[in-house]
């Protein structure tokens, strides 16, 4: 499946079906993150059920901290 994420097209493999799937593929599970499914913000409690389809646009943003 193709999708945009973060303005990149990328393949994912058929295997990632939903929001919280593609989180573990790109290994940003245990990270904080705000999803954005196009142009939705999606809450974190519902990121297992989120569907996503071929040609999905997704935003991640994930937090670093520093000091």
């Amino acid at each position: 499946m193709t999708l945009m994420i973060n303005g990149k097209t990328i393949d994912v493999p058929n295997s990632v079906q939903t929001v919280a799937q593609l989180l573990a593929h790109l290994k940003l599970e245990k990270k904080i993150t705000v999803v954005e499914l196009n142009q939705t913000i999606i809450d974190k409690s519902s990121q297992a059920e989120t569907a996503l389809t071929h040609g999905d646009r997704v935003e991640i943003v994930h937090f670093i901290g520093g000091g």
